[in-house]
């Protein structure tokens, strides 16, 4: 498990390009006019974490594997996508299918890069797309509406339990809101999340900033983050040709030296990957030993069955224990050995519940 995140915004905002340097391939094309992506683009990257080499390095393992996020680059929304402007509604189901939704803002001036809306202001970029998006919404919803009161009154279980959050949904959009800002019961999670609303996906928002702010930020980035405050959502300050710059250098030496000559401490990649963690709630255990070293995602709360089914569904069905230990202690006490004799290496039940950066083994039995 990972997460996909789409990757959306007006054209022209480096959508393409920030996708591409997260890839570092060229899969999606790049050019300076709308619409250049006609398919999604999807592409996935490891998740960057220190930890890994840490732990293989103890372990002396011969390879690391490290978890993946999946990304979809999703051609230019413009004003009136939802009637089929542009590509419209084409684009809008692909919206559907992701966990999350990467909004590439434009904060940056470039006579040379068009911009569709014919000036620079990421709040009303934002403001369009997710305009956009509720009215998608909003249709499929009044769509769906009389025959889910029909088979309500039917006596359909289902129908009856996704009636009064349709209508919630309806009403809040009605007002000019997102869905993501209805109030849902934790029981009726499962029938919110089968009517596949794309404004009730959570945000995070990215301001694409030009290569001498990307350290500094801007006026605009500032606007974005007020906004984004408001809305309770977080927000990366990236610069999508600087990354790009980044994917093309061959060793992790020559990235450092670049980042510190431009006054950046990481790629934006990692502050992007960390904010769509938080973002979704997920967090990373390892399997360690010889042979490998390796990352999996699981949700924050996600107990030791759960994560043992990300392995296997076999580990899950036969789970009967889980040997564990922090990573912090790991480390401390140099490797598997140090652990088990300092009384740190343990043995969970199903009941456990997973901390992140966990090394974990388990027993199971089918």
């Amino acid at each position: 498990m990972g997460f996909t995140c789409g990757i959306v915004g007006l054209p022209n905002v480096g959508k393409s390009t920030l996708f591409n340097a997260l890839t570092a391939t060229a899969a999606a094309q790049a050019a300076n006019y709308p619409f250049c992506t006609i398919e999604p683009n999807v592409g996935k990257v490891a998740v960057p974490d220190d930890r890994q080499d840490k732990l293989a390095a103890l372990a002396k393992s011969l390879r690391t594997l490290p978890t993946q996020l999946e990304f979809v680059d999703i051609a230019g929304l413009v004003r009136g996508a939802a009637e089929g402007a542009g590509l419209g509604n084409k684009f809008l189901s692909h919206i559907r299918e992701v966990d999350a939704i990467c909004h590439v803002l434009r904060c940056f001036e470039n006579g040379d890069v068009t911009h569709v809306e014919g000036g620079v202001d990421p709040v009303r970029d934002a403001e369009i797309v997710e305009t956009e998006l509720m009215l998608a919404d909003l249709e499929s919803l009044e769509k769906r509406l009389p025959a889910l009161e029909k088979r309500a009154k039917g006596g359909d279980d289902i129908a009856k339990a996704q009636l009064p959050l349709a209508q919630q949904a309806i009403a809040l959009l009605n007002a000019g809101k997102p869905a993501r800002q209805a109030k849902i019961a934790n029981e009726d999670l499962d029938y919110w999340n089968q009517m596949q609303l794309i404004t009730a996906k959570p945000v995070l928002y990215v301001c694409n900033l030009s290569e001498s702010e990307a350290a500094s930020g801007n006026t605009l980035s500032e606007k974005v983050m007020a906004m984004a405050s408001a809305q309770g959502a977080p927000v990366v300050t990236i610069a999508a040709a600087i990354e790009s710059e980044i994917a093309q250098l061959s060793s992790v030496e020559e990235q450092e030296m670049f980042l510190a000559e431009i006054g950046l401490q990481e790629p934006g990649l990692n502050r992007l990957v960390q904010s769509g963690y938080r973002l979704l709630g997920l967090q990373t255990f390892f399997t360690v030993g010889p042979k490998e070293t390796r990352a999996w995602t699981i949700p924050i709360g996600a107990r030791a069955p759960q994560a043992a089914g990300v392995i296997h569904t076999d580990f899950e069905r036969g789970f009967i224990a889980a040997e564990t230990v922090s990573y912090d202690d790991y480390i401390a006490c140099g490797g598997e050995a140090g652990a088990k004799a300092a009384g740190k290496w343990r043995t969970e039940g199903k009941d456990y519940v997973v901390q992140d950066g966990d090394i974990l083994l388990f027993r199971f039995n089918v």
